[in-house]
Parts: C-alpha cells; structure tokens; sequence
C-alpha cells in the first residue's frame, strides 16, 4: 500500500503529544512527588468520596493491581487511609485525607494547564469532535485495552532517579499487554473544527 502523504505528520504530532505529557509527568514526580495517576485517584476521591479500590480502578480506567500499589503508596504518605468494613474484614474502603484534600490544591491539573485552559475555551461542539477523532486513533492503533497511565521514557533531565524508578513501576508493576492490531472500524467523515474566534453566520 502507497504511503500517505498525512502518514508522517500525524505520527510526528503523536510524538509530541506523547513527550508533552511525559514532560508534565516529570514535573509532577519533580515538585509534588505525585504520578499522574495518584493524581488522578485523589482527585476522583474528593469529587466521588470514600470507594471501594475495585470501584476506584473503574473510574480511572486502571487494573484492581495497578490501583493496589497507588492505593499503597498514597497511605504511606498518608493522603488516603484504608477503613476495614467491621461486618465484612475483606471490603477495603479508600478515603482521602485532609492533607491529601492539600495536596490536590497544590498540584496542577492532571493535564498540562495551559492545555486544559484552551479546551475550556473551545465551543463544546469543537471538544466533541476532538474527542471523537482521539477515541478513533485509539481504535486504530488497537489500544481499546491498554490502561490509561502515563507511561515515563528513560533518560529524564529533570526528574530524580526514585520518581523515574516509580513511572517505570508503573504504580505497582501491572502493565496491560498491548492487544493484537484491529482492523479499523469505518467512519463518518467529522465535521470540520470551528474557529472559536470567528463569528456565526
């Protein structure tokens, strides 16, 4: 099959989406000593309250494993605690803590600022679209199954040799394999983005 002429630029602009949000990862590690995902845990224990860790890996879209070692992680440092049921000593209940209520104040948003402030600004019909075109490219890569953490790349200039270690670990060392290609699915052509700056008609 002839190559397409589009073929290198997207994945060129995959590239730098993908090392932005390594970037900001390392920050994260650098001055709060958070991951993305531990981030992204507290954050849905403050606007969801106390869960279950099985309820937590679904709403962050992580393995019961992977939210096992965040969930250990965060209780050392005290941000979450770990409540037994007193009827049933096998349910575990995650609750976020006052200074863990702190840390989300300091921390920046999950995604880079300056990128969460210009989605905010689209009209909600040009955030649909994008989001459409990115759950399609998730499709065509054939990573429906692949858990949604960050995934470090070696050779940091900024972040400490433990906050690398701790990205590679992945939170607790359960990598999801990356399942066999699929075929893409056919698509509807989207319609075009709106200039958010320019007038209606």
């Amino acid at each position: 099959m002839k190559k397409s002429k589009y073929e290198d630029m997207i994945l060129r602009t995959l590239r730098r989406i993908t090392r932005a949000i390594d970037l900001h990862s390392r920050r994260l590690a650098t001055q709060f000593g958070l991951t993305g995902p531990q981030l992204v845990c507290l954050r849905v224990l403050k606007d969801q309250g106390p869960m279950t860790p099985s309820r937590l890996a679904r709403e962050v879209a992580l393995s019961q494993g992977t939210i096992t070692g965040i969930v250990d992680r965060l209780f050392k440092r005290s941000l979450v605690t770990r409540d037994r049921s007193p009827t049933d000593r096998r349910s575990v209940t995650v609750t976020i803590t006052e200074k863990g209520l702190d840390m989300i104040k300091k921390a920046p948003s999950p995604l880079q600022e300056s990128f969460a402030h210009e989605l905010r600004t689209l009209p909600e019909e040009n955030r649909l679209v994008i989001h459409t075109i990115l759950e399609q490219i998730v499709r065509m890569m054939g990573a429906e199954e692949v858990e949604a953490a960050p995934v470090l790349s070696s050779g940091s200039p900024v972040a400490p040799a433990s906050a690398v270690e701790e990205f590679l670990e992945q939170d607790g060392s359960t990598i999801t394999p990356m399942p066999e290609p699929k075929k893409p699915a056919k698509h509807k052509n989207l319609k075009k983005l709106k200039d958010p700056g320019s007038k209606a008609s």
